[in-house]
């Protein structure tokens, strides 16, 4: 059966990393992993995070599955956190949404819900974008268009050509945004462009799937959130993908949410259905211990403030980081200033990008996609030594 299979090549970011751990430099650098990273290069468990784990692994009496949709406080919560505190009372039955592995698992269902609801829709997603989108959404079966987003040459987002193109999506489509620290630009859409998104949406009738992948470090929690929420009070229906790898770093745990707002309650009640049918056909159930932590985190008055802060340590950091790469490599780099979250787009040719790892250990994806979490007091000299030494 399997002799006629072709061995593929590996993922880009995959293959990075795996190139990273065989370099034995000292001073080497890895600027392509999508993982916060603080002072000393780690990638730390939040301390909300271990208190919560803690009074989990002293009191949990079960292992026995979690029900189909999750777990009751994580989804409260992930719905709260998406549409403000009020969220349940403003927007009533119209609101419901489902646990997911990752916001992967989010991204997939969604598109599988879509999918057995308008087959023949097409999903508009932005040039550039995270390049597990295509892959997620397509392989639902799902035709792909693009919309322009970035002007790399003017390193600054395109909304008057992305508007353009958006002009030609039809009642049915989707469009895929993403709500903040866009990955891999770091560009992101100002509050009045979210405004006029919004007002296309009305006219030609198309969902909004709203990507939420980095909430809280961009501009602040609140603040990241404000497009989206301005969006969903106006919208008839939407579609939210989050993600609680990046935010209270649960990469390995796999959390993630679907939140879905309907036109009605009873579209809302049909919709979980088939997305809770369309989960059971795919991973069956989902995982319980992300979900959980999460959940006490979002649930309980205390562990909540000590997440909220710390994430502002984290968002703060990665601000200072930008300030600093700016101060030392110049005007030229400005832009990178302007940007938010994690990734911003370093701008420099193949073979400037070649010379960063092959003389001085610093990786980066092929696009010059730089995280900017993965720089710290300890390496940065040595990166903008490296940059400057490559121009």
């Amino acid at each position: 059966m399997f002799q006629n299979l072709e061995i593929l090549p590996p993922d880009p970011i995959l293959g990075l990393m795996q190139a990273f751990a065989r370099d034995n430099r000292p001073d080497k650098i890895d600027l392509g992993v999508g993982v916060y990273q603080d002072d000393a290069g780690r990638t730390p468990v939040m301390r909300a995070v271990l208190d919560a784990e803690a009074s989990l692994l002293e009191n949990e009496g079960s292992k026995s599955y979690l029900p189909p949709a999750g777990d009751v406080a994580f989804n409260s919560g992930v719905q709260q956190l998406m549409l403000g505190e009020d969220s349940v009372t403003r927007y009533g039955e119209r609101l419901t949404s489902i646990q997911t592995p990752g916001g992967c698992g989010a991204l997939r269902i969604g598109a599988e819900l879509i999918q057995r609801s308008q087959p023949d829709a097409r999903v508009w997603v932005s040039d550039p974008t995270w390049a597990n989108h295509m892959p997620l959404l397509g392989g639902a079966g799902l035709s792909i268009e693009t919309y322009p987003y970035y002007d790399f040459a003017g390193h600054r987002l395109d909304f008057d050509a992305m508007m353009a193109s958006l002009q030609k999506a039809a009642a049915g489509d989707v469009v895929l945004l993403h709500g903040c620290c866009h990955n891999p630009c770091g560009a992101d859409l100002d509050l009045q462009q979210w405004r006029a998104v919004t007002d296309l949406a009305l006219e030609i009738g198309f969902t909004p799937f709203v990507d939420v992948a980095y909430q809280g470090l961009g501009a602040g929690l609140e603040e990241d959130a404000a497009g989206w929420r301005w969006m969903a009070e106006r919208v008839p229906e939407m579609l939210i993908a989050s993600s609680c790898s990046k935010n209270f770093g649960l990469y390995r745990e796999r959390t993630g949410a679907l939140v879905l707002l309907a036109e009605t309650g009873q579209a809302a009640t049909a919709s979980k259905s088939q997305a809770l049918s369309a989960a059971r056909q795919s991973y069956s159930m989902p995982p319980s211990h992300g979900a959980l932590i999460a959940g006490m985190i979002l649930e309980d008055a205390a562990l909540r403030a000590a997440w909220q802060a710390e994430l502002e340590q984290m968002r703060s950091r990665i601000v200072q980081m930008r300030e600093a790469l700016v101060e030392q490599l110049g005007d030229d780099f400005g832009f990178i200033r302007q940007e938010f979250g994690m990734f911003s787009f370093l701008g420099i040719s193949p073979g400037q990008l070649s010379r960063l790892r092959e003389e001085y250990g610093i990786y980066m994806v092929d696009s010059t996609r730089v995280n900017l979490a993965g720089l710290n007091v300890n390496n940065l000299a040595y990166f903008v030594g490296a940059v400057r030494a490559v121009l």
